[in-house]
């Protein structure tokens, strides 16, 4: 389901906030063009792993995501780059393209990302951070044309149309999880499983902060997903 509609609205569409941190380094640039891959030791089941004939190990392929987007107003070179669940709700067919990312490493977990692959909703740079709701990709990774728009925020010289430097994918809404959880909740968890090497332990979203596009493990998918269950802490 291709959601164009956003590109044919007179105002100004970068509805997705840039939560990543900022970098146009070219180093980050070629280290993060490597497939996004993890240390196998841990064994965790949802790592695809593709036994060649000498037995080597391919990289991991990760089935699942997590992406932020603010939920409060903010403005960025004078735009509101809110974006909340429920405006993701209101779209047309509650499809939506995730535009805006600006980060290298960000940009290539968008460009693993597969048809029907599940994402957790994150609202993030709000009082209360958490997941909200499940999304799916509806739309492979594809040009985000607001890097060529000068009057959106996310609007990139260097870029050029033959070659262009960002992606973006299109995403549905799911259904809204049972309950909200919480950053501090899913953190809680994190410690931990770092303790007792839970599945939690290596999750991305406490070492790399403020990256807007994050990978998940089965495993790591399966759990917080089990915490929609139980009773709020």
């Amino acid at each position: 389901m291709d959601s164009q509609h956003q590109g044919d609205k007179k105002e100004p569409d970068a509805k997705i906030a840039k939560t990543e941190e900022e970098t146009s380094d070219k180093e980050e640039e070629e280290k993060s063009a490597k497939p996004p891959a993890g240390s196998s030791k841990s064994g965790w089941k949802n790592w695809k792993k593709k036994e060649s004939e000498s037995g080597e190990e391919s990289k991991i392929t990760y089935c699942h995501w997590l992406l932020k987007s603010e939920p409060e107003s903010r403005l960025e070179k004078g735009v509101d780059v809110k974006f909340s669940v429920d405006d993701l709700k209101a779209q047309p067919n509650q499809t939506t393209c995730w535009d805006g990312v600006r980060n290298y490493q960000a940009r290539n977990f968008l460009r693993s990302m597969k048809l029907g692959q599940q994402a957790f909703f994150y609202h993030s740079n709000c009082k209360e951070p958490g997941i909200v709701a499940l999304v799916k990709i509806v739309k492979e990774a594809y040009p985000d044309h607001t890097q060529f728009d000068q009057k959106d925020p996310h609007y990139d010289s260097t870029s050029r149309k033959e070659n262009p430097k960002w992606s973006m994918v299109d995403v549905q809404f799911v259904r809204m999880t049972k309950r909200f959880i919480p950053l501090s909740e899913i953190k809680a968890h994190h410690l931990a499983h770092k303790a007792d090497g839970g599945p939690l332990k290596d999750m991305m979203l406490f070492s790399r902060q403020r990256l807007s596009i994050q990978p998940l493990t089965q495993e790591e998918f399966d759990f917080v997903l089990s915490l929609e269950e139980e009773k709020p802490h």
